[in-house]
């Protein structure tokens, strides 16, 4: 049999957020590998595991980890917030894999903040949508910018990712310049919710007018509805299409 690593999504964090799936990954585990903040969410419940992180921005190294690890025989978990690809560390752990023939990796999905922050503020994503994150830490934002006015163009709803952190206080302002720039009018209906799945869980609805002055972090997840979207009994709604 090869080693194998799963790259568990483990959504927001909680329990009962995490697929059945998720948990069965790490009960079969003997490592468990992540960033701190996210092992310190897997709570009591995986406390005899052997535990394993590394710092922010040490994303090959953690990978590197797993590979270590499985070698000497190990079923291994890594942990990633949300979904393990999308924005997370499975691509990272394919294109380092293709040098461990002998390690099978089996991805197991999770709850992304697009989908869960959505439930929250109702059902903003209910027609044809995209996720961009503004985070130019891998991405340059000349190519975050085309995205954005290639959304604003085909009319997408969007949820945004990583909207504004300490460095980048001013992108989502930035973002909201662009989409009103190319199309998007000033009282599109919009919303965000911060710490999705997480104690102190908030949504908001607003236009992206007001969305521009916002002030968010990186646990706010941003939705910005389509031409049809409307905010209904302080919910944010993008319709369908049904007649009624």
């Amino acid at each position: 049999m090869k080693n194998r690593i799963y790259i568990v999504g483990m959504g927001p964090g909680e329990e009962d957020m995490m697929t059945a799936q998720a948990i069965r990954a790490l009960e079969e585990s003997d490592v468990i590998i992540g960033y701190p903040v996210y092992l310190s969410l897997l709570g009591e419940r995986f406390s005899g595991k052997e535990f394993l992180s590394t710092p922010m921005r040490q994303e090959t190294r953690r990978c590197q980890m797993c590979f270590e690890e499985a070698k000497k025989g190990k079923t291994v978990s890594m942990v990633c917030s949300g979904d393990a690809g999308i924005y997370g560390m499975a691509s990272l752990l394919f294109e380092l894999g293709k040098e461990e023939p002998e390690t099978e990796l089996v991805v197991i999905p999770g709850i992304t903040a697009a989908s869960s922050g959505a439930a929250v503020l109702g059902a903003p994503l209910n027609h044809d949508f995209c996720v961009i994150s503004l985070s130019d830490l891998l991405t340059p934002w000349e190519r975050i910018e085309k995205r954005l006015i290639a959304a604003a163009m085909g009319d997408f709803a969007m949820a945004i990712y990583n909207p504004s952190s300490h460095k980048r206080a001013d992108y989502l302002q930035k973002a909201c310049d662009i989409l009103m720039n190319n199309g998007v009018e000033p009282e599109r209906a919009c919303g965000y919710v911060e710490n999705i799945g997480r104690e102190g869980t908030k949504a908001h609805t607003c236009t992206i007018r007001e969305l521009r002055d916002c002030k968010v972090n990186m646990f706010t997840t941003v939705f910005i509805g389509n031409s049809q979207s409307e905010i209904v009994n302080g919910k944010l709604i993008t319709k369908r299409g049904y007649q009624i």
